[in-house]
């Protein structure tokens, strides 16, 4: 019996094992299931668990907003609230005809900002050529750059069919040319033109328009940021607020990448305080163009230089291969650091505690340049700081593993054999030289690495394309919280070129979107002079400086305007897209209105929550509110305690005129 008794139990030990079994393998196909049915679902989870880097810290009371602190600081620039967006046609427009010229294919080649310009420059020209718009092709986007195959070129990173949507009174779109076409092109049949970046009306219908009734299509392939010039003729006024519509309508990031910037913003704003945006725009290929290599050191100085000499052998800067980077920068031809960014933002009264949100995907000097501006500003933050790395790879797509060999551990090598020193001869004969050091890919890695063994740039490897890919998508990212951010502030406002960068595309936009929000754009001749007038004493600045550099930060916020439209406009419309998309709702007398060149009426539907200026409003200059209390200190004062006397220094020098910083809300 006792036997029998074990036996069952034994038996019903083993089906409760088997059925364990069972249901654990049942469990793992269930989460593969998941894993692959319910993307949505458990993103949608992730997102509710994900631990973030980011931490705020504020010490600082919040500012009430009808404070006049809060207006100096985060209230809109008064003298600008009139204008608003109006991009829509005015007068008869027509739309397109059903019967079209052709085709028109386009290759874009690029980086960001290149890449929005050219997508608004060519949907222009085939409104002009009265021809179909191919969707464009994207360069750095393409499957042999080691991307997504989920992804085709332009859906990289717009939506295709938002961007169809949009412009469906404007010009015929389609995804792709005919079957017949497609065959042509493959076989390189079909006219081609490398157009130039300012290229004239003048040139495509007298150039490219005849060869497109000839043989029903052409191709275009834009590398220079831009194919149609731009500034046009009045007559050809229409045009502009097309690249308007095109810009700030249609072009629409794909819905992955617009959801986790909107994410991003959300995080941003979850403290419930303001924040500030700053665009480094310290690439190597600008600081290379400029000439500003003696701004860093080591190796970095060695790399623009290489740069330069490059650019120089392809005709691309004129100048000398050496330049004096210091007479640059003395006249507003380098990036401004960050630290001297952080020193303008302390000097007009931010807080350390404020949200400094930093774009860019690569800053070149690496991120010791970046130090000082965390030291003065606690709640520094970017990309990498308000997501996961879950979510950044969500955008990217489903991409193959790539082997970078540069990674590899080098060969173990057997130990050589002594006979050839035993056979050198008798002593004291000179011995033959050591072998030469092997130099083992790991020796030189990392992007300067090439610098020490080659006077040629190495190719791009795989790895490098995709990485290239990833920053339009990280760009565009950043595009999106820049334009909606309180303040915004720029570095550099030039691309390797000498054209406007990503940065002026931010503050075109801006203008365009909310033309009152606050956007330094700084002169930076006089910033830089201002900065070496107090170099010794930047830390303890006295209030004669103090003053100086708030009167600066102030005008530039309405004389900066005023310049771009002669500094920046010629080169790219987008960077300043006033007066042509831009209408008056309240006074059109203003000075400031009038000086852009803004005088159209917006429309009356408009009209319908006019608001008029209240007393209040009218005399804000009234109030009389000691601001040096709540402006606080220059640097945060750690424990309190400051041995040289220095923070208290300048809480008692950085008193403001209440009637000169009350105007600078204006």
């Amino acid at each position: 019996m006792k036997g029998e008794g074990k036996m069952v139990i034994m038996s019903k030990m083993k089906w409760v094992g088997l059925i364990g079994l069972v249901l654990s393998a049942f469990s793992l196909v269930v989460h593969f299931l998941l894993a692959r049915y319910t993307v949505e679902g458990i993103s949608d989870y992730q997102s509710s668990v994900t631990i973030f880097s980011w931490r705020p810290i504020f010490e600082n009371p919040e500012l009430a907003k009808n404070s006049t602190l809060y207006r100096r600081l985060w209230g809109q620039v008064r003298r600008l609230e009139s204008l608003h967006p109006d991009a829509n046609p005015r007068g008869y427009y027509a739309d397109p005809r059903s019967e079209s010229s052709g085709y028109v294919f386009v290759r874009i080649q690029g980086g960001f900002h290149e890449i929005r310009n050219s997508i608004c420059d060519v949907v222009a020209i085939s409104r002009l050529l009265n021809a179909t718009l191919v969707i464009p092709e994207i360069q750095s986007t393409t499957s042999s750059k080691g991307i997504s195959s989920e992804f085709k070129s332009f859906a990289y990173l717009y939506n295709e069919d938002q961007f169809m949507a949009a412009l469906v009174k404007d010009v015929k779109v389609v995804k792709t040319l005919p079957q017949n076409l497609k065959g042509a092109r493959r076989k390189k049949k079909i006219p081609s033109f490398r157009v130039p970046n300012s290229a004239s009306p003048y040139f495509y219908l007298h150039h490219v328009l005849p060869v497109l009734n000839k043989h029903a299509v052409v191709e275009l392939v834009v590398s220079e940021g831009g194919c149609l010039q731009a500034i046009l003729p009045p007559h050809l006024e229409e045009y502009q607020r097309l690249r308007c519509r095109v810009a700030f309508h249609a072009l629409r990031f794909r819905q992955e990448v617009q959801e986790l910037a909107t994410k991003m913003l959300h995080r941003l704003r979850a403290p419930g305080r303001p924040f500030i945006a700053f665009d480094p725009g310290m690439t190597r290929d600008a600081l290379a163009y400029y000439g500003c290599a003696e701004l860093f050191q080591d190796v970095h100085t060695e790399l623009i230089q290489h740069k330069r000499a490059w650019m120089k052998k392809h005709g691309i800067v004129k100048g000398k291969l050496s330049v004096n980077s210091a007479q640059q920068r003395l006249n507003g031809s380098c990036p401004l650091m960050p630290e001297e960014v952080g020193i303008l933002l302390r000097a007009y009264g931010y807080s350390w505690d404020t949200i400094l949100y930093i774009s860019g995907g690569e800053v070149f000097g690496g991120q010791r340049t970046l130090i000082p501006l965390h030291a003065m500003f606690e709640n520094t933050v970017d990309r990498t700081s308000l997501s996961a790395a879950w979510e950044m790879s969500r955008i990217y797509g489903r991409e193959v593993n790539l082997i970078d060999t540069k990674l590899r551990p080098p060969p173990v090598e057997k130990e050589k054999k002594l006979g050839e020193w035993k056979n050198a001869g008798l002593r004291p004969h000179p011995l033959p030289p050591p072998p030469a050091r092997p130099k083992y890919p790991h020796n030189i890695e990392g992007w300067w690495g090439w610098v020490a063994e080659s006077d040629n740039e190495p190719e791009s490897t795989v790895m490098e394309l995709r990485t290239n890919a990833h920053k339009l998508l990280w760009e565009a990212i950043d595009y999106l919280i820049c334009v909606e951010a309180d303040v915004f502030i720029p570095g550099f406002d030039r691309d390797g070129k000498g054209r406007p960068n990503f940065a002026s595309l931010v503050m075109g936009h801006r203008l365009y979107q909310s033309s009152a929000s606050k956007t330094f754009r700084l002169d930076r001749k006089k910033v830089v002079k201002l900065l070496e007038e107090n170099r010794e004493h930047l830390y303890q600045a006295n209030h004669t400086w103090l003053t100086s550099m708030r009167k600066h930060l102030r005008r530039s916020l309405i004389d900066g305007v005023i310049e771009a439209s002669s500094k920046s406009k010629p080169f790219s419309f987008l960077s300043h897209p006033a007066p042509e998309c831009s209408c008056l709702r309240y006074d059109p007398t203003k000075p400031v209105e009038a000086s852009l060149g803004v005088m159209h009426s917006c429309p009356k539907w408009m009209d319908s929550e006019i608001q008029t200026k209240s007393k209040d409003k009218e005399t804000e200059e009234d109030y009389d509110e000691d601001v040096s209390s709540s402006s606080g200190l220059f640097f945060k004062n750690i424990g309190g305690n400051n041995q040289n006397g220095g923070g208290e220094l300048m809480k008692e020098e950085s008193q403001p005129d209440d009637q000169e910083e009350l105007e600078g809300a204006d």
